[in-house]
């Protein structure tokens, strides 16, 4: 739903912009990464954001990739893993891991398999063609969280960390920072939401969070992401790089904020 819009329709123009954002990047040289947050936003706006993330796992392997999302779309209480064969984009089909989705799904009365979610989220959906780019075969776990409540981040991180914390898994993270704030209050706002990611502390980023005090719109997914993380045994969290729309366009207006 996303392609024409949030991205270039056409394989070709998607995969040169992707190189091309790729490209302007460097690889820190991490090691054991077990989970990336991106933005969500149209490709022009937050697509070289999203390329830093996307660029420290260029020439790695998963055995599966687990995205965790926001649902923008519809609202629903419980986290919804699909239970279809594959997502689309004009790069080809991506193949659901359904064997640890529903081991997932199984571990937990919140998580369901469930189309509720997936069939008009952006959040998730442009994520794949970066995926699509770096790896020629990869199964994902696509994630949505329809309420983005204490308990549901909560059983979510421990779920994904306790299942999969011997396994080759990375979890990519879905969010935007703040939306449509003035450019220096925006940057204030934001600034406070990169600490507390790059403190690695997820019990503290949701209490801020919770109490609206950590302005991001996939809050619950970083939570998550953080949590299960740490079960996997990371130990750290990097900021690899911020930006917000204004210094994209020029309109410091009202600004949405992006974060790697």
């Amino acid at each position: 739903i996303a392609d024409g819009s949030f991205y270039p329709g056409d394989p070709d123009i998607l995969r040169g912009q992707i190189n091309k954002f790729l490209d302007s990047t460097e690889s820190s040289d991490m090691e054991n990464i077990k989970a990336i947050v991106c933005p969500h936003a149209g490709y022009i706006y937050s697509g070289q954001v999203a390329a830093y993330s996307y660029r420290q796992i260029a020439g790695k392997k998963f055995d599966s990739i687990f995205i965790i999302a926001p649902s923008h779309s519809e609202y629903f209480n419980f986290i919804s893993l699909y239970n279809g064969n594959a997502y689309r984009t004009p790069l080809g089909l991506v193949y659901i891991d359904k064997e640890r989705a529903k081991i997932l799904a199984d571990k937990s009365s919140v998580i369901e398999l469930s189309t509720y979610g997936h069939n008009d989220e952006h959040s998730l959906e442009v994520q794949l063609p970066f995926l699509q780019v770096l790896f020629e075969d990869i199964k994902i776990v696509p994630i949505v969280i329809g309420q983005q409540n204490s308990q549901n981040i909560k059983e979510l991180g421990n779920a994904v960390g306790n299942l999969f914390k011997n396994e080759n898994i990375l979890i990519v993270a879905s969010t935007d920072l703040s939306h449509y704030h003035p450019y220096d209050i925006a940057v204030t706002l934001d600034k406070k939401v990169e600490e507390l990611v790059n403190n690695f502390d997820p019990e503290k980023l949701m209490l801020e969070f919770l109490r609206n005090n950590a302005e991001m719109c996939g809050g619950g997914p970083v939570i998550s992401a953080m949590i299960a993380s740490k079960i996997m045994g990371a130990n750290s969290s990097k900021i690899l790089n911020y930006k917000n729309s204004g210094d994209v366009t020029g309109d410091r207006s009202a600004v949405v904020g992006y974060l790697s």
